[in-house]
Parts: C-alpha cells; sequence; structure tokens
C-alpha cells in the first residue's frame, strides 16, 4: 500500500511559478513509476508529467512541455512537479499518483496508476 500528499498548490499570477511535491509513504517508493495529472472543473482527468521509477525516463503532455519539470528523490520517497510560465488554463486539481512500473515504458493512462492522491489545487489568474 503507497500513501500520497500532494502540497505546493495556491494562487499564481499568469507567468508565475509553483512547485508541487508529492510525499509517498512505504519503502517501495523507489520501485513506482510516479505521476502527475490534473483535474479542471467540468473536465476529465489528464495527464500531465510522469516519471520511471529509476528516473531515467520522463514524459510530459504537449501543453506542459518545456514550461514543466518532473523530478524525484527516492531518498526522501517524494516526487516534484516545477511548473513555470503557468497559464490561466493551467488551472485545476493537480494529482500525484503511482504505478507498479510493470511496463518498460513510462506510464500515461490513468488506469497504469495503482495509487492516488487527493489532490491539491493550483489556480492561475489573469
Amino acid at each position: 500500500q503507497v500513501q500520497l500528499v500532494e502540497s505546493g498548490g495556491g494562487l499564481v499570477q499568469a507567468g508565475g511559478s509553483l512547485r508541487l511535491s508529492c510525499a509517498a509513504s512505504g519503502r517501495t517508493f523507489s520501485s513506482y513509476d510516479m505521476g502527475w495529472f490534473r483535474q479542471a472543473p467540468g473536465k476529465e482527468r489528464e495527464f500531465v508529467a510522469a516519471i520511471k521509477w529509476s528516473g531515467g525516463s520522463t514524459v510530459y503532455a504537449d501543453s506542459v512541455k518545456g514550461r514543466f519539470t518532473i523530478s524525484r528523490d527516492n531518498a526522501k520517497n517524494t516526487v516534484y512537479l516545477q511548473m513555470n510560465s503557468l497559464k490561466p488554463e493551467d488551472t485545476a486539481v493537480f494529482y500525484c499518483a503511482a504505478g507498479r512500473g510493470l511496463s518498460p515504458m513510462v506510464p500515461r493512462r490513468t488506469y497504469e496508476y495503482d495509487y492516488w492522491g487527493k489532490g491539491t489545487q493550483v489556480t492561475v489568474s489573469s
């Protein structure tokens, strides 16, 4: 069992930055692929970024590529999402997710993740 707790959300002006953190419980964090998803009001949950358990591979949604960076610190059981050049359309609840890493590919689909956090709100004002 893995428990995930997100933090770092808040209100920021367009063009600003935030860094989200996701702290995971359990001793097997380093074996899980980790992902960030987001869900805006009235919309489906969408993929943002993900990183393999080893930290060697990352993938990003086209909408955030070049602005967001995912990273992990396995010693701290934490995954991060650095968000720069934020836009109003980035406003959403951001969720952290953990997947067992059974595939060699970096997972992008919600069904590839086994554990989810409760989310942290990010609001970008124009």
